[in-house]
């Protein structure tokens, strides 16, 4: 049965945690969108089904809050046509508070009234291909606690049960892990990994913040992939780092392998981690 995207008020936290945390603990550290709901272990079974045939078909995909991961803007730009950097501009909003240490983007809703999905017609998502996360884990949600060294961080999954959606009637049953090679998270999140270790890098610990210029070279590499490809190929960058023939070659065209490289590149520019090697007597410019 095929679902349509689906999403709703909620967010995504990654971090590192030590020790582990009692679950008394662990549900005070998750996002205020995901305390109070019910806890689900990666085996525990839910019902959810999702078809037009529900009357609630549609209505979950209007005014809600969805966080974009940079896999989701890429996806989403090219299903599209067009460029990062114009799925940015067009689509995109960038909440800005001050619990936030990095910057996040968010689906931008059409305009009054219904404030509805952009990507969502009559006859459910028209980018189902390209869904986000959030929306392809939607009844399910995840969360991780806050960064402290010494442990990597496990995932807190909870289960929405809105009045609005009827799907979660249907006799369809699932556990976590079914539910993530069901709608193909596992492998956008392993093309991911080094942007959750970005977000959860212990640098972070204690409050720090990134000052205004590494805030804008995340934003870049994570998100607007096409810019940080022009960054990579007409500057000095090339002159600067010793990078492989063949993986030069590949970041010319390969999408994937460009924003696993920009997370790499990252760690080095924002961390000063030795994740490349400069060349003897690189141009001194700025990263």
């Amino acid at each position: 049965m095929k679902k349509k995207a689906v999403g709703v008020k909620r967010g995504k936290t990654t971090a590192k945690s030590m020790p582990k945390p009692t679950s008394a603990a662990r549900a005070h550290t998750l996002p205020a969108a995901l305390r109070d709901r019910r806890k689900l272990e990666p085996d525990g079974e839910f019902r959810f089904g999702c078809h037009r045939g529900l009357p609630c078909y549609t209505d979950c995909c209007a005014d809600v809050n969805i966080l974009l991961t940079p896999m989701d803007v890429l996806g989403l730009s090219r299903r599209l046509g067009i460029t990062t950097g114009e799925f940015i501009a067009r689509h995109t909003l960038t909440p800005v508070t001050k619990d936030l240490h990095l910057p996040v983007l968010m689906l931008r809703m059409e305009e009054e009234p219904g404030r509805k999905c952009p990507f969502v017609d009559a006859q459910g998502c028209t980018v189902y291909e390209d869904r986000p996360w959030s929306c392809r884990m939607y009844p399910v949600g995840m969360g991780l606690p806050p960064a402290r060294a010494g442990d990597e961080p496990e995932p807190v999954y909870v289960l929405f049960e809105d009045d609005f959606c009827k799907g979660r009637n249907e006799p369809g049953k699932w556990t976590v892990a079914q539910w993530r090679t069901d709608q193909n998270v596992t492998d956008r999140e392993e093309i991911e990994s080094g942007y959750r270790e970005l977000i959860s890098h212990p640098w972070f610990i204690g409050g720090r913040q990134l000052d205004a210029k590494r805030m804008e070279l995340f934003h870049t590499a994570c998100y607007d992939l096409d810019k940080f490809r022009d960054f990579v190929f007409g500057s000095s960058f090339l002159a600067r780092f010793e990078l492989e023939d063949a993986l030069v070659a590949k970041l010319r065209t390969d999408d994937e392998a460009l924003m696993r490289f920009a997370f790499r590149w990252l760690r080095f520019a924002l961390f000063a981690e030795p994740t490349l090697k400069l060349r003897e007597a690189a141009p001194q410019t700025r990263h």
